[in-house]
């Protein structure tokens, strides 16, 4: 069923459970049972048979709850989330409900079994593009991935993702979950706040954390507070090209305070973006004699940070007119310009938030410090008010720092240590709560929301352990889904066997389609699975309709270059192979398809520049193949119809077998040439 039209399909949920919690129980049944032939079975046999294999028996929730994360092969998940993958570089793809690992996209970091970054010329060039300075970079910590919107809504075209490490931004295609570009940001080394885009995608937004010199130039901590910047990047993005337009992009200088997480307003606050930021307090550390104040209790002594209000519109304006000043020939509105201009504005926020939410309507913006066991929630329209009346008073860089009462519609008191806040359907509000370990369900009051019964906390549910970041489906696009939420939990202690010091995460997947009163304990929600992953940090995630992806089985045509999204006229094809020589360059055009490649012998001498195309021309489903050359550090992944390039000095004589990679076919051993290198001398 539709979620735009009729009864949304989670709301059936309490019947689907009950249907599901039958039906479980052949399942379970059946795929305990060697060669039997019972078409259902009560939760004593279940259990009886569990016993019998070693496993302890299940509650009736937990029957329900397997019930509702099972899918039998060859059904879909109804919902897919991206999810950083932290200090892997990467970002997986993983169904929901069913929890399942559908890939780990390659990103920032080099990774064999997709080719990236292993030979293929377009995906090398797109990783030096992050280089920094000349100095290659393979690493990165990726945190917040941002699905492309229309009008506010998850359109499943992109994905763009931060690394935080080193100020780089990445765009994914969905159409075949692929990195078309990688951008390092000129003027800052390091970056937290992205990369959330504006409701129809014109700009990503980067956030800064940690202050730094414009360019991050050397400057003695000693001159912080007057050599020292804030900044916020805006990427414009170019839907037509796929492609971030760097030349259209600027920043803004900001206070060395350390901005956090941004969100683009929408709707009624569309035109606006909403940035946390700490350290308002300007510490610099405890130094190398350790005379100060480490940051853990410099940058927390004041009662308030601020939240940064800035008027992207009017920021656009200044910004073409070159309003600006240049930091290593990119554009920045200085912080001056913005205030004489009206473009950025504070409000007093609870001490060391981490990010802004902004509700699904736009006109609520919600705020946790971690410090703090308040989610405090601001009017937009009161924000309006207050900057027509001047009600502000400045901070210590002239900046209009909006009243605290003026501007704050309600706080409600959720736990200690909250977090990050999503949405659903229904009004309802979730905040992770770091030191609880628990996700606060709460609702949103006045007349856009759940009115006089708003502004309350509805219950609370514990999680496995100490949760970051948490997200819903679709929740935080202008019409979220509801239904399921996974809690992004950092350690996991006692949930699974420890393969060792270095423990996988825990995401959580939880119901949230039950009402309040399902379990008034913890506003009706509940725990369905536990799902370890030990394969970097996931730090923030976003769930999408899988019926809004429009993926590629095969590419559109054979010779497809997937770096440039078209057709190569230079790709290899069946009938065109063949090897040219020209002085010490050698050229090659090979074709793979099931289960030989054409030509399977390709001889040169030591020394040769070598440039070698390889074409896939089969077209079936699933006909991937690999091309690797042992000694060299190619392999490729070539999907059905794609072409690559590999280019490389040929520096080593000897014999050398390649072969297919991709266990394609029954012959699959079969398909291998050899690559004959004939000394110089």
């Amino acid at each position: 069923m539709s979620r735009r039209s009729g009864t949304p399909w989670w709301r059936h949920r309490s019947i689907l459970m009950a249907v599901a919690a039958i039906a479980v129980l052949a399942l379970v049944l059946q795929a305990c049972t060697s060669g039997g032939t019972s078409d259902s079975a009560s939760a004593d046999e279940i259990n009886t048979r569990r016993e019998t294999a070693g496993l302890q028996p299940l509650s009736d929730d937990q029957l329900l709850a397997a019930g509702m994360t099972y899918l039998p092969s060859g059904e879909h998940d109804p919902y897919i989330m991206l999810a950083s993958g932290g200090q892997s570089g990467q970002m997986f793809v993983i169904g929901v409900p069913s929890m399942r690992i559908l890939k780990e996209v390659a990103v920032f970091t080099p990774e064999p079994w997709q080719g990236w970054g292993y030979g293929n010329k377009s995906t090398e060039e797109i990783l030096a593009a992050g280089n920094i300075d000349g100095n290659e970079v393979s690493w990165a910590d990726t945190h917040h991935p941002a699905i492309s919107e229309t009008g506010g809504e998850y359109d499943g075209e992109f994905v763009f993702i931060n690394d935080k490490a080193n100020a780089r931004v990445a765009v994914i295609d969905l159409r075949d979950f692929e990195v078309k570009q990688i951008i390092k940001n000129p003027i800052a080394i390091v970056d937290h706040g992205g990369t959330k885009v504006t409701p129809d995608t014109d700009w990503v937004i980067q956030g800064g954390q940690y202050a730094t010199p414009h360019g991050w130039e050397y400057a003695p901590i000693e001159t912080y507070e007057s050599e020292y910047k804030g900044m916020v990047t805006f990427w414009k993005f170019d839907r037509a090209s796929g492609r971030v337009l760097e030349d259209q992009s600027f920043a803004m200088e900001l206070p060395p305070y350390w901005q956090d997480l941004c969100d683009a307003g929408k709707l009624v606050s569309e035109g606006w973006v909403f940035c946390g930021s700490f350290n308002t307090e300007l510490a610099t550390g405890a130094g190398e004699d350790g005379s100060g104040e480490h940051f853990e209790a410099g940058a927390s002594a004041r009662d308030r940070d601020y939240l940064h209000v800035i008027n992207l519109d009017k920021a656009v304006e200044l910004a073409q007119a070159g309003n600006t000043f240049d930091v290593n020939g990119f554009p920045v509105i200085g912080l001056q310009t913005s205030i004489d201009e009206g473009l950025l504005y504070f409000v007093p926020e609870p001490k060391s938030p981490h990010g802004s939410d902004v509700a699904p309507k736009g006109d609520y913006i919600v705020v946790s410090g971690k410090l703090d066991p308040h989610v405090t929630i601001y009017s937009f329209e009161k924000m309006m008010e207050a900057i027509a009346d001047e009600n502000w008073e400045l901070d210590p860089y002239g900046v209009p720092v909006l009243d605290f009462d003026s501007v704050m519609e309600a706080q409600v008191e959720v736990g200690l240590g909250p977090l990050h806040t999503e949405f659903d359907a229904d009004g309802y509000a979730y905040t992770s709560i770091f030191l609880d370990s628990t996700v606060a369900k709460w609702s949103l009051g006045g007349d856009n929301y759940r009115g006089d019964d708003g502004w309350k906390l509805e219950g609370t549910l514990p999680v496995q352990y100490n949760i970051g970041h948490l997200v819903t489906a679709e929740g935080d696009t202008v019409s979220p889904d509801g239904g399921y939420l996974v809690a992004l939990n950092k350690w996991s202690i006692d949930r699974f066997f420890p393969p060792g010091p270095l423990l996988p995460q825990n995401l959580q997947l939880v119901d949230i389609s039950q009402p309040n009163d399902a379990n008034p304990e913890t506003g009706g929600m509940q725990v369905l699975y536990d799902m370890p992953l030990g394969m970097g940090e996931p730090h923030y995630a976003q769930i999408i309709k899988a019926d809004k992806l429009n993926v590629f089985e095969t590419y559109p045509e054979i010779g497809w270059d997937p770096g440039t999204m078209s057709v190569d006229p230079n790709a290899p094809v069946a009938g065109n192979e063949r090897i040219e020589r020209n002085g010490d360059t050698v050229e090659i055009w090979m074709t793979a398809v099931r289960s030989h490649f054409t030509p399977d012998h390709v001889n040169i001498k030591q020394g040769d520049h070598v440039i070698w195309h390889i074409t896939n021309i089969d077209t079936s489903f699933d006909a991937t193949h690999g091309f690797a050359v042992p000694g060299y550090n190619i392999n490729l992944s070539l999907e059905p119809g794609e072409t690559a390039t590999v280019e490389f000095e040929a520096t080593m004589n000897g014999t050398f077998p390649f072969y297919c990679t991709e266990f394609c076919s029954a012959l699959h051993l079969e398909m291998a040439g050899y690559f004959l290198i004939e000394p110089t001398s």
